[in-house]
């Protein structure tokens, strides 16, 4: 519960916001989507 109260503390902090502003604007680009998509393909065979 601790963990959780403290991750929810950060994101609203204005470091958290910056973070999750840039991971949305990276997840956008198709490009970050594909490198991404490969990278758990690969995870997911092992």
């Amino acid at each position: 519960m601790a963990l959780m109260r403290r991750i929810r503390a950060f994101l609203s902090s204005p470091q958290g916001r910056r973070l999750t502003d840039q991971g949305r604007r990276m997840a956008a680009d198709p490009r970050n989507r594909e490198r991404a998509r490969r990278l758990l393909a690969r995870l997911r065979r092992r």
